[in-house]
């Protein structure tokens, strides 16, 4: 009778089952590495989608009703709760200034920003009804009188219950406005518009103001 021998095996012909070698060891390397930037996307989305209770604001308007619209929304919110930032951009950021002289070596067209723009919040106009400033002396009266907190008492109101501000750089920049001008507020931060926008992408609430 003709015997049959039967070669060793090798890893060509290993049968199916037994542990993968070589090449196939690189490629369950490829799925862990894999797996680990899943697990790290799925973090980030979460952390993401956890921050479900923020309000975010751009403020873009400098005049006084849309500024008090902008703090009353930001308290009330903060009151119930939530995180609250605002988001000062172009005339909104001058809005901001405390008063006083300008500061710093200026070019004529940043002086010039500084003497039409309101030089403080309390010197902001109504967008409609001013009437060359009777108008806001009769809604400042009007808020008085009905007990209505004015801009300022908003302002202070805000920095109590931890709303934050922060201010474009590149509308500051732009129109020549120092850090030295504006109004002394707890955590008062400068950013660009990337930052408001990734606080935005966390949040579930963002208002154009």
């Amino acid at each position: 009778m003709q015997s049959t021998i039967i070669p060793p095996a090798s890893e060509s012909n290993s049968p199916v089952g037994l542990p993968a070698i070589g090449p196939a060891s690189d490629s369950q390397a490829d799925i862990e590495n894999r797996l680990d930037r899943l697990e790290s996307q799925l973090r980030d989305l979460g952390e993401r989608t956890a921050s479900t209770n923020d309000l975010n604001l751009l403020v873009f308007s400098g005049e006084r009703d849309k500024l008090l619209a902008a703090f009353v929304m930001a308290n009330g919110a903060a009151a119930c709760g939530m995180q609250v930032k605002l988001f000062f951009t172009f005339w909104a950021s001058a809005a901001l200034r405390k008063g006083g002289r300008q500061h710093g070596k200026k070019t004529l067209v940043e002086r010039a920003f500084g003497w039409l723009l309101p030089g403080s919040l309390h010197k902001t106009k109504l967008s409609k009804l001013h009437m060359g400033g009777i108008g806001s002396r009769l809604m400042a009266n009007e808020m008085k009188k009905k007990n209505v907190s004015d801009l300022g008492q908003l302002v202070a109101t805000a920095a109590e219950l931890g709303v934050s501000i922060s201010v474009c750089e590149m509308s500051m920049r732009l129109m020549g406005i120092r850090r030295e001008e504006l109004i002394d507020y707890p955590g008062l931060t400068f950013c660009g518009v990337t930052k408001f926008v990734d606080d935005a992408s966390r949040s579930n609430t963002t208002l154009f103001i």
